[in-house]
């Protein structure tokens, strides 16, 4: 990616627009409560990925938004994941 350049931001610095993946993990991190696994692991991932470009890019601004995707998406993702895979052990035992 091209360098950022250093431009006034409008939103006082709290929404990291300019790091896509790191604001992106932060919603799946926190929609992660809801039962479904995926989105916990994709806010895993774009945390990830989110934190690196933060460190590349200091402008980009972003790493609690994407340490909140990582621990959030991470713990409610094995969560959903454990309890899935209770439910169908518990079905097929039944």
């Amino acid at each position: 990616m091209p360098p950022l350049k250093e431009e006034p931001d409008a939103t006082g610095g709290v929404i990291p627009y300019k790091n896509p993946s790191a604001l992106i993990a932060y919603y799946c991190g926190v929609f992660s409560v809801i039962p479904c696994f995926p989105i916990g692991f994709a806010g895993l991932v774009l945390g990830i990925m989110g934190l690196r470009y933060a460190n590349e890019h200091p402008t980009a601004s972003g790493k609690v938004h994407a340490w909140i995707g990582i621990v959030a998406g991470g713990l409610f993702g094995l969560l959903w994941l454990v309890v899935t895979v209770l439910m169908v052990v518990a079905s097929m035992g039944a």
